[in-house]
Formats: structure tokens, sequence, C-alpha cells
């Protein structure tokens, strides 16, 4: 589901001589090309190494070795290096976009955008002015009917603070656009840290609250009525997140989805108006009666928050929120202050990323087709994109083969699974047409106003989804991203261009490594479609149970086994994988690396494959795969991860699932009992 967001974004300042600024490293520079990096690279391994014993160590060890952390990063691994050198591809772009003088229409808008982020004295020099009007505002409140005013008035340029609404997808008609009301008006990264006891989140609560009234003390409290407000505001978060479903059970669609005529939603929560607010966006009559409420008790609890709680502490509330989603287009010493907070404390980070990279960010985040096209011209050949076409076909025919041959799924679930993948759509690289970006003003001088009018663009153009059928040719990720996705409800893998780059994808090396890497990518999405979550979506994305009662349990009973197996794997100290949350990306790691193999095996069936650089073609396909798992990661950042991501770490996304494969145990002719054979090995597909 896609949703508005309210962003806890890049916060600004008043006063940027009171702290100190990123340096800009020297080693950065925009790029007119991407250099090269081989997709298996032996000088990243450690030959010392066993592979039968440690074999994330043998081919990453000389990688994190050699590639430390850098001071602006959480953590560091090989999509981060490529995403690293395609923002620096972009920021020579962007410098040149900024400096032309005959433009396109988007060189305008993106060059535009970014001269006007850069400008940091101009910046600096409005402080807080731009979001003043916003504050005085809050400050009007005098009683609740103007607060749900208040809050319908601006949400085309901030949000709605206290929670998400926007089109989403109906799950039992996806051909249809609706109107889904989600949870939000969190500052910390999850739900947990509100809930949890242990010392760790209890300083964490207390440094959180110290940020919140520090941001108020920069935008002139007195330090007592910060400290008090910044109590107020953890209060009513801590209300909200008590009231909110975890991670584990959000992954059950069902526990998402809750229909409802907008009557019985402002029944719910009265104080809202939501009712209102939907007429305000247009949202057609029919629509109103089929509202999608994923979290009922989240909204039942905003309720009694908004009843009850002294409006001061919701003024409060809505100040500290406001500050937070205005930083970046702000002055420094509020993003300085949030740094020190969600990067340097939560995740370890010492040095603030160059400024540079938080522009090339946010217009990746508003302009991103339009930077996109800039990027695919230079940077995409036709040809890449037809082999990895082909690649995606062969690996689907894999899964055909797969699913027929299943032992434990019925024939009738085995001809609906087929169906669903006969349907499943395959984007790669770039939209088929570019978003239109004409309506979106973006001016070289006006910094914070470029900043509304891309929320209220996108916003308006969210909203006109509402009641119009599904575009199953939207994307939800930039060209240039160095990451891919699947779309339950659009039944669609998607590989940006971003991702299909050396040494991800590698055009100079042969079909092992690159069925390693990037097949094992698109069998791992494609997998998505059949997962504890995916499962539950048919061909047409229609929220729908299509299996047998015997062939779900015998579903469970095969990811319980890795389920059993990562839970025993330790992230950090005494942390352990919460293996409920990470079992739909396990599964998919083990499923889509099988049927990269298969795809592999077939597309170079009656060839004579000869070692290379010592290695035999099976050998090439497993420490392909691998390599892309090279990382290093911060012990602050692993804590975070343990809670929010549902990926388990890269040594265990290697040595987990090569464990579990008898053909990485032929290939390097592993024996029983040695640490990457699993005894009772789990296999899905």
């Amino acid at each position: 589901m896609t949703h508005r967001f309210l962003p806890l974004a890049l916060a600004a300042a008043l006063f940027p001589s009171c702290f100190a600024q990123s340096a800009p490293d020297p080693a950065e520079k925009p790029l007119t090309a991407l250099p090269y990096s081989p997709s298996l690279d032996p000088a990243d391994m450690d030959r010392t190494a066993d592979p039968c014993v440690d074999f994330y160590q043998y081919v990453c060890g000389g990688w994190m070795k050699n590639n430390p952390i850098p001071p602006d990063e959480a953590s560091w691994d090989i999509y981060a290096k490529l995403e690293q050198e395609n923002r620096q591809f972009l920021w020579g772009i962007l410098e040149e976009d900024a400096k032309l003088t005959d433009r396109t229409p988007a060189q305008q808008k993106i060059g535009d955008y970014y001269a006007a982020c850069m400008n940091t004295d101009a910046i600096n020099a409005r402080g807080l002015a731009p979001l003043q009007p916003e504050l005085d505002r809050i400050a009007a409140i005098r009683d609740r009917k103007q607060l749900a005013a208040f809050l319908r008035e601006g949400a085309d340029q901030r949000g709605l603070y206290f929670f998400n609404a926007g089109a989403e997808p109906d799950p039992k008609n996806a051909g249809m656009m609706i109107v889904g009301i989600e949870v939000g008006g969190l500052g910390l990264p999850d739900r947990d840290y509100y809930t949890k006891t242990d010392a760790k989140s209890q300083a964490t609560r207390q440094k959180f609250v110290e940020y919140m009234a520090h941001l108020l003390v920069l935008s002139g409290e007195p330090q007592a009525q910060a400290d008090q407000d910044a109590a107020a505001t953890m209060k009513i978060e801590t209300a909200l997140a008590s009231a909110s479903l975890t991670r584990v059970e959000r992954r059950d669609p069902y526990n998402v989805y809750h229909p409802m005529k907008i009557g019985a939603v402002d029944a719910l929560a009265p104080a809202l108006e939501l009712g209102a607010y939907l007429n305000q966006e247009n949202v057609p009559e029919s629509i109103l009666a089929n509202v999608d409420v994923a979290q009922p008790k989240f909204l039942a609890a905003l309720q009694a928050e908004l009843a009850a709680e002294p409006l001061d502490n919701l003024r409060a509330y809505l100040r500290v929120h406001a500050l937070n989603a205005a930083a970046p287009s702000l002055s420094s010493n509020f993003e300085d202050a949030r740094f020190e907070f969600y990067s340097k404390y939560l995740r370890g980070v010492p040095q603030m990323p160059a400024r540079w990279k938080r522009c090339e960010g946010q217009i990746d985040r508003f302009l991103g087709e339009a930077l996109g096209q800039e990027f695919v011209a230079r940077n995409f050949s036709p040809a890449t994109k037809q082999k990895v076409i082909v690649m995606t076909d062969q690996i689907e025919q894999a899964m055909q083969q797969e699913i027929e041959n299943l032992d434990w799924m019925s024939p009738a679930t085995k001809q609906a699974a087929i169906a669903k993948l006969h349907v499943v759509q395959n984007k790669i690289g770039y939209p088929d047409k570019w978003r239109d970006y004409s309506s979106l003003n973006i001016e070289r001088n006006d910094y914070f106003g470029n900043v509304e009018r891309a929320h209220v663009f996108n916003d308006k153009r969210d909203w006109a989804k509402v009641g119009k059928p599904v575009d199953r040719n939207e994307w939800f990720m930039s060209p240039p991203t160095v990451n891919a996705y699947y779309d339950p409800q659009m039944n669609n893998i998607n590989f940006p261009a971003g991702v299909l780059q050396p040494p991800l994808y590698d055009p100079k090396e042969d079909d092992a490594p690159n069925y390693g890497d990037t097949g094992g990518t698109i069998g791992h999405e494609l997998t998505h479609g059949f997962d504890d979550e995916g499962r539950q979506f048919d061909g047409q994305g229609n929220l729908r149970d299509w299996w047998t009662p015997a062939d779900a349990k015998g579903f469970e009973d095969r990811i319980n086994c890795q389920r059993e197996q990562y839970a025993n794997f330790v992230i950090v100290d005494d942390i352990h994988i919460n293996s409920k949350l990470t079992s739909g990306e396990d599964v998919a790691d083990l499923g889509g690396t099988l049927l990269a193999y298969l795809a592999w095996k077939k597309q170079t069936a009656g060839m004579n494959l000869e070692p290379k650089d010592d290695f035999t073609p099976d050998q090439r396909f497993f420490i392909g795969y691998a390599q892309w798992a090279c990382e290093n990661e911060r012990p602050e950042n692993l804590r975070v991860n343990a809670i929010t991501d549902p990926h388990s770490p890269g040594k265990y996304r290697v040595n987990g699932i090569v464990a579990d494969l008898p053909q990485f145990a032929q290939a390097f002719s592993c024996k029983a009992g040695q640490p990457m054979v699993n005894a009772k090995a789990c296999k899905v597909w």
C-alpha cells in the first residue's frame, strides 16, 4: 500500500555558527561516468577462510577489511557503494543542469531545485521565518473544532501530523483506488521504542525528549516550557504507539484491512472530522462507503487523545512535529540537532552527509522521474534491459517448474499459483511513460517554497487517483534507485536502472555471477508473491485466500523451519534475529537463489564452461550471489535494524541460505557436519 506520510525530516536551524558543519570529503566529486567494479572480484575475498565453515567471510572478508564505514554512514555495503557512485553521477548532472541556460523543462526543475537547496547562505538568512506562519496557526488554535480544521487546511503542504491518509488499491478490488487511513505521528523509529522497558530503551526515550525540547528552544521557547512541552509530546506519542500493531502483526494483511463507511470512521474518531477532510479532497461519494482503516484501535486511541488531552499539550505536539517536518527547508541548527539524535545517537554515525547528498536525495524524492530521465539517457543501455528481461523470463519458468514438482501443494493450489505467476508484470529499468511535472513550479531562489510546492504537487497527484482504476504502470522507486521491490496489490516486480549496474549486474562478466547476483534478486522478488504476505493476494492483487488449509499448513511448516534456524543467529550483543519479522525476506533469499541457479543451469545447458579465477562455474555462481551482501555495520545501527528491518544481516543472508542448498555443498565439496551444511535443510520452493 502507498500512503503519503509526514516525515520527521532532516532538521534545520537558526544559528549555524553554533554547530560544526560536515567537512567535505576530498574523495567525493561529481562524476561524468560511473566507475567500473566487476560483479565477481577475487580481491574482495578472504582465501584463508574455509568456505564450508564461514562462506560469508570467505567471499567478503577482503571487502570488509578494505571498505570501512564512511563517517557519514550508519553502514556500508555493496549496494550503498553503488548508490554512492550513482549519486555522485547524479550530482554531476545536477551541477550541469543548474548552470545551463538552454534547458529542457526537466533540467530546469531539477537544476533550479538543486541551486536553491545548495544556497545555504540564503536559507540560513531566512532562519525560522518560512515556518512562522504555520507556528502562528498552531498558536491560534483555541478549541478542538479549530484543531480539526487546522489539520485539514494545510494537509497538502505538510501532512496530517497524527496519522496518514491517501490513495491505495482496494484490497478486495485491486483494480480500483480507494482511501486508506494509516497510523503515524511517532518520532521514534518504531512503536517498540515506546513500549520496551529495558535500560537502553528508557535511555533512548529520555534522549528523544531532550531532543524535542532542544528543537523548541531553538524555535524560541524558554527551556522550562520546552521541557514541559516535550514531555507532553512524549506522553501523546506513547499512547499512540501503545495502540499500534507490531511490525510482525502488520505482516498479516488482514490485520491492516478494515473497510468502513465514512460515517463509521467519523463515529470512531469524531475529533478528526475525516468526512469533511475527504470532501475537501473531492473524494467521490461512492468511495466514501469503502474507506480502509488500517488500525481502528490506533484511530480510537487518537480520538481519546484529541478529546481528553489538554489543548496546550496538543499544540505542543503540533509545534514539535511542525519543526521536524519543515527542518530541511529552514536554517542549519535544527539539522544539526536532528543529526545528533537520529544519526549520531541512534545509529552511531559520526559525521553529517555533505550538503549535495541531502539535496540530491530530496530531488530524487520529489522529482525522481525527471532526474531519472537524465540518468537513463546517459547510463542504461537497451541491451542490458533486454538481457534482464530474458533472465526474468527464465527465472519465472524455473518457478513454474518448481511449483509443478512440489510434493506438499495440492493440484488446485498449484493451478492457482501458476495462474498468478503467469500474470506477474515485469518492470525493468524505467517507466514506459515519464511523470509529468509541468504543473510543479520550481524557483531558483525559493527553497522553502519549492519544498512546499513539491508536497502539494504530490498530495494532489495522490488524491486524484481515488475513485479511478489502478495505474499498474506506475513506479514507486525512481530509476536511479539501487533497490528492487515486489508489489502484492499490483502483482509486479520492479527493477530500476540503478540496481542493474556493475557490480550487481555486469555486462562484461559471464552468466554465472550475473545470475547469482541479479538473478538471485529477481528470484527473491518473484517469490515475494508467494510468501507469508504475498500468497494472500491473488494474481489480480485482491486479498483472497486461494490456498487450501492443508497447503497453507504445508507452507507454514516449511517457513517455520527457516524461522527456527534464523532465531538462533545473533545480530549484536545478545540480540537475536526476530525471525517472525524477517521470515518473508529469508524465504525469498532461499527461494530466489535456487530459482536463479536453475535458470542459470538452463541458460548454460550444453555449454563447455571453463573455470575462471581458479573457481568452477558453480562456485562462481555462488560467489556472485554472496558478494552482493558484503557489508560493515555500526553496532548502534544493528540494534535499530533488529527492531525495524525485515531483512536479516548480510552475513546470515549468505550463510543461512547456502547452508540449506545441497547445490552449494556439492560446488565446494562441503561435508556433513560442517557449519555450511545444515543437518536439517529447509526448502520451500
